[in-house]
């Protein structure tokens, strides 16, 4: 199994509606996807920002292609991501895992 991660921040004045953005669009998007086993969402508050740690699991690198693409180490967006303000770092991590944990 293959756990992506992803993180991002906003100011904290756009934290409630990011956290709803991030589900009806990464979340939702991954869970869409033949092969995903699991998504899982963390947040930390950290001096004026909320800090979003996104880990979703796949059954295969074939499923994590199906979601981001061939460049799948680029971290996917949205185009309404804009609105949140939001710090999103360009690149993502693909660990092997034994099975899928929250955070």
């Amino acid at each position: 199994m293959i756990c992506r991660t992803w993180h991002g921040c906003v100011p904290r004045q756009h934290a409630a509606g990011f956290a709803h953005h991030l589900q009806l669009t990464g979340v939702n998007h991954a869970q869409g996807i033949e092969g995903c086993c699991g998504a899982f969402v963390r947040q930390e508050a950290q001096e004026g920002y909320m800090h979003f740690f996104l880990a979703t699991y796949w059954r295969d690198l074939a499923a994590v292609r199906a979601f981001a693409g061939e460049a799948y180490e680029v971290a996917v967006t949205y185009p309404d991501d804009e609105q949140f303000e939001l710090i999103s770092d360009p690149y993502v991590f693909h660990h092997q895992v034994p099975a899928a944990q929250p955070l």
